[in-house]
């Protein structure tokens, strides 16, 4: 008989990034156990990285914006593909939650009479991101932190969840091991809550941390859980390319919203050549125009490197192929250029964007306030993930919630920046609030021992293997192969192929085999991390295939445009009894009326 400990919470919140805190809290505040489960350490969730801002219509900068505009731009990005209900309620609800934050201590850049600043990004009509410089999401953290420690929530840091256990069909608990002993731990629940955050370590180039390896995504689907838009995975346009030392990590949007340009190796401003005709009105004309909008002009429009950023990728890609992209296959992102209009531009870039300062000054010796940087696509968000409830967040398997990156609906085809920090706040709370409502009523559940004593052989079967190769092989060419032939431009027989050499790296590790014993085991950790990992790759190349067409994150290079008749469904994907991967078309549910009649009136 396997060894663990067991743990009983009447809600699990398993991730503590900005979804899981605001879960938890809200579940601490319904007067049941909750219990936090974090694959690292209290303070490191990846949510600290998102640096432009959290968006809500609060229209403390333009007074014109509202949660309808809003909620017509997130749909606008999303190319109607979006959970509408959760656009609407997200529109609606973000500018609460922001304040909530600010009433719990979150110290947010302020206007000249004291109200919450905001800037512009890609994609909304209005200055409508709420920030703290450029270190957003670290403030959004550790007001979380300073609040909910005092909220009776139980952490557990640096544990693993391996397995969603069942009874019946609903939800029983979960299995986890922590990383450090390599003990494990069963947690006993009526319900349960994911917000693993995305899938980014799939992928070779990626702003994500370690801990994106896709586990809330692939904990769900073997729970049964429908996973959907899967094929909508985001390249941010600006990730650092060079030097080797900053590769892959993220330029904010922030740098584009506060004046930067971007150009090819002849300095040309090329996203001028190409500005989509239902943005053309909204867009600058020129760069004395664009510059005007960077400095709070209403009457000007925006610059057209605050597109949205599939557009905005592709643009990049396209000076690249074509022979006019920087040294090492970017661009320039050139945000010094504004020392020719402001006096005092290097004090004014340090000021509003003082971690992308320290950080490139530091680690790759380059002084954004005197150079251009270097940039192209980075792997950076996943629109899909577990199909939930818009007003509940709880998926098709009873008991079982998502929030965050992990969940899916809001975003549709393509995620607005700064968006991705009120779906933090904004269901982050309903799945705690519809969790402990849940649980209240739910009577107590029992897990199989059965499925546990199979669960923790499964995992320790890589210490049993004779195998010669070990679980990072199987990753790096894993990582090599989605960079390649499933990333931004997309073509079908090179997915095909990559699915063949998914199903090998899939054999390849069931069969890998790891040396020394439990603790402090990193191969080990690799080799539990493959299987998510996997599942997510091939999930994307399937939903991938199945969608015929280009839209939104998505650009296949035989079917470069929109087909209407591929605009009615999101791509579904479930585990079949037999084990295998099903892919089904789900019909998007009809628009109520006054939804629609604002999505006319904002065209």
């Amino acid at each position: 008989m396997a060894q663990y400990e067991t743990h009983e919470h009447d809600v699990i919140v398993i991730g503590a990034g900005g979804a899981g805190l605001r879960a938890a809290i809200e579940a601490a505040a319904g007067s049941v156990s909750v219990g936090l489960i974090t694959k690292s350490l209290l303070g490191k969730a990846h949510t600290v990285m998102a640096e432009g801002g959290v968006a809500a219509a609060l229209a403390n900068v333009d007074e014109r914006d509202n949660w309808r505009v809003h909620f017509a731009d997130t749909m606008r990005g999303g190319q109607y593909l979006n959970n509408w209900r959760m656009a609407e309620l997200h529109a609606k609800e973000a500018p609460d939650r922001v304040k909530e934050l600010e009433a719990w201590g979150a110290l947010f850049d302020r206007t000249s009479d004291g109200r919450i600043l905001q800037r512009q990004f890609g994609g909304h009509r209005y200055p409508r991101l709420a920030h703290v410089g450029d270190r957003t999401g670290l403030e959004m953290i550790r007001t979380l932190q300073d609040h909910g420690i005092h909220q009776s929530i139980e952490v557990y840091m640096e544990h693993t969840v391996i397995r969603l256990l069942k009874d019946g069909g609903r939800i029983a608990g979960a299995l986890a091991y922590e990383r450090e002993r390599g003990r494990f731990k069963l947690f006993r629940a009526r319900a349960v809550v994911l917000a693993t955050g995305g899938i980014g370590r799939a992928y070779k180039i990626t702003s994500n941390s370690w801990e994106y390896t896709g586990d809330g995504h692939a904990l769900a689907y073997d729970a049964g859980a429908l996973l959907i838009d899967m094929e909508f995975v985001q390249f941010h346009p600006t990730g650092m390319v060079w030097p080797p030392s900053v590769r892959g990590i993220l330029v904010t949007e922030g740098v584009r919203g506060e004046g930067g340009v971007l150009r090819n190796k002849h300095g040309k401003r090329f996203m001028f050549d190409d500005i989509p005709e239902n943005y053309r009105a909204q867009t600058a004309a020129s760069e004395e125009e664009g510059w005007r909008y960077t400095q709070g002009d209403r009457d000007a429009r925006r610059p057209p490197e605050l597109l949205t950023r599939d557009h905005v990728a592709r643009c990049i890609m396209r000076e690249v192929r074509e022979g006019r992209g920087s040294p090492h296959g970017g661009v320039f992102l050139d945000i010094a250029w504004i020392r020719e209009r402001l006096p005092n531009a290097a004090e004014h870039i340090k000021r509003k964007l003082p971690s992308m300062y320290h950080q490139f000054k530091q680690l790759g010796d380059i002084d954004i306030t005197k150079e251009p940087m270097e940039v192209g696509p980075t792997t950076h968000y996943m629109m899909g993930g577990i199909r939930v409830d818009g007003d509940t967040q709880m998926s098709d398997v009873p008991g079982l919630f998502a929030a965050g990156e992990c969940g899916a609906g809001l975003h549709g085809a393509n995620r607005l920046g700064g968006n991705s920090l009120s779906d933090l706040l904004v269901f982050g709370k309903r799945a705690g609030e519809h969790a402990a409502s849940y649980a209240k009523q739910a009577r107590p559940a029992q897990a199989d021992a059965g499925e546990i004593e199979q669960a923790i052989h499964d995992a320790l079967a890589p210490f049993e293997r004779g195998g010669a190769e070990g679980p990072y092989q199987v990753q790096q060419q894993l990582e090599e192969t989605m960079q390649d032939l499933v990333g931004i431009v997309r073509r079908e027989h090179e997915m095909v192929e990559a699915l063949a050499r998914i199903e090998d790296y899939k054999r390849r590790a069931r069969q890998c085999s790891v040396c020394g014993h439990r603790e402090y085991n990193n191969g080990w950790h690799t080799a539990l991390d493959l299987s998510s990992l996997l599942t997510v790759a091939e999930a994307i190349t399937r939903s991938a295939l199945e969608r015929k067409e280009s839209r939104g994150a998505q650009f296949r290079d035989e079917y470069p445009a929109k087909d209407d008749r591929y605009g009615g469904f999101n791509v579904g994907v479930r585990k079949s009894a037999a084990g295998s991967m099903h892919i089904e078309r789900l019909p998007l549910p009809p628009l109520r009326d006054d939804l629609k009649q604002i999505i006319e009136e904002m065209k």
